[in-house]
């Protein structure tokens, strides 16, 4: 494992990875409280995978539960790089891609599995999946579990596991719910947190800047920004799924090679925008939180909060896909006016001190020296298209002269109306003349 670690430029371990390696090695119990981005997958994986030996035996040995689809791959991915040398198999088991191939990838004898609750049990209960023989069992950010809900999805899990087994927890935060999980399926856990007691709740490694910006001006502001001076691989998250495509369209009319990652898109392309963030084909990720915790690359230099994150949380989970392993990064939050409460409620959870956002607009000189954009950068790589002069002059005459005649028409029909009705008029009083003549010659 040292050598395909090694042949991916991997040599030494974040912190979390020297505390927990050990203590997992002797079969110990852990709960992992430790940032995102710093190594807990293999602070649980490379333990897991020498406890099940260079040639272990076909079948479900060890069960990893991650709360997303795209943290399942990214999972899946780490282990099999480290397990390269070895005869292990690893299937990542998620919804939204067909059952067929990853249920031959359990009947092919996978050893590891790495999967999302939902598709879990599901296989579980159509009898393609057995974790009954399971002997490590590791469940990754239990507080996103929390918050999607799927907590008892996991404990379902766990009666389906045996009893003894080796149970790891690894959460960036330990919410009350997670710790009861972690007391009724764990065994004498031993609780392993991996901060730096010098460093604010906030990663001292990231630069945080915090603006009330206008809506309508936000998209201006990004685009300078994306051409600050340093810039590399960008994640900018939305609030909603419309807002994410919305964005798309406009940055790649601006110009800026965009990628999105939301709930309305198919797993395949899901999965194609994540390849080619990853490979550097477009280097802007437009997301919704689903991606928060599933984004494991490590030279993204800024993310950008489009709109603020529900809760400090968030916060930090969007935050942490920058500045990983031990590289500096940047996070722009925009606030909008409306918004300013929540900002309070995060600035004061996170210890920020950062009370009052500043007033910012795309032509604001701070933006400019804050993020180190050069004087005069505009929000647009190429202008939008326009239609041709000539064709544009051609049609607007054609278009005015048509109305004007339409005009006409219509003045002309209603002259000739209203003069139809006055011949109508006058040939109705000749007409009661000559009666009125008729009668005045019969009474003589």
């Amino acid at each position: 494992m040292v050598e395909a670690l090694h042949a991916e430029g991997i040599e030494t371990p974040f912190p979390i990875q020297e505390q927990t390696i050990p203590v997992a090695l002797s079969g110990q119990d852990i709960i992992g409280q430790a940032r995102t981005g710093t190594g807990k997958t293999l602070g649980f994986g490379l333990p897991l995978l020498q406890k099940l030996g260079t040639s272990p035996e076909p079948g479900v040995k060890a069960l990893i539960v991650v709360p997303t689809r795209e943290l399942a791959i990214q999972v899946a991915d780490d282990l099999v790089v480290a397990s390269k040398n070895r005869d292990t198999a690893v299937a990542a088991i998620y919804g939204g891609k067909a059952y067929e191939g990853q249920i031959e990838q359990i009947e092919a004898g996978a050893q590891v599995v790495v999967g999302t609750p939902g598709r879990l049990l599901d296989l579980i209960q159509q009898r393609k999946l057995t974790i009954s023989n399971v002997e490590v069992m590791v469940l990754d950010e239990a507080d996103k579990m929390l918050d999607l809900g799927f907590l008892p999805d996991v404990e379902r899990l766990f009666s389906y596991t045996p009893e003894k087994r080796h149970t790891m927890l690894f959460s960036a935060t330990m919410p009350g719910p997670v710790l009861t999980l972690a007391r009724r399926f764990m065994s004498k856990p031993l609780h392993i947190r991996a901060h730096d007691p010098e460093e604010t709740i906030a990663q001292a490694n990231i630069k945080h800047f915090v603006y009330r910006a206008h809506q309508l001006d936000k998209d201006e502001v990004i685009g300078r920004i994306l051409q600050a001076e340093g810039r590399g691989r960008t994640i900018i998250f939305t609030r909603t799924k419309r807002g994410a495509s919305r964005l798309v369209e406009e940055l790649t009319d601006r110009g800026f090679p965009a990628a999105a990652v939301h709930g309305d898109l198919s797993q395949d392309a899901r999965e194609r925008a994540m390849v080619a963030f990853k490979e550097g084909k477009k280097d802007i990720l437009i997301a919704t939180d689903v991606a928060a915790r599933g984004v494991d690359v490590d030279d993204v230099t800024h993310v950008i909060n489009h709109t603020i994150p529900e809760d400090e949380k968030t916060y930090l989970h969007r935050v942490g896909r920058t500045g990983r392993a031990g590289k500096t990064g940047i996070a722009v939050t925009f606030v909008d006016w409306d918004d300013l409460h929540k900002w309070a409620l995060i600035n004061r959870a996170l210890e920020m001190g950062i009370d009052e956002p500043q007033e910012t607009y795309s032509s604001s000189e701070h933006l400019f020296t804050d993020l180190n954009i050069p004087p005069g950068t505009k929000g647009r790589l190429k202008s939008t298209p326009t239609p041709r002069p000539e064709k544009r002059a051609g049609n607007g005459p054609r278009r005015s002269g048509s109305n004007r005649s339409s005009g006409s028409n219509k003045g002309s029909g209603s002259r000739q109306q209203s003069s139809g009705g006055a011949e109508r008029s006058s040939g109705g009083s000749q007409r009661t003349r000559q009666r009125r003549r008729r009668r005045s010659g019969e009474g003589q």
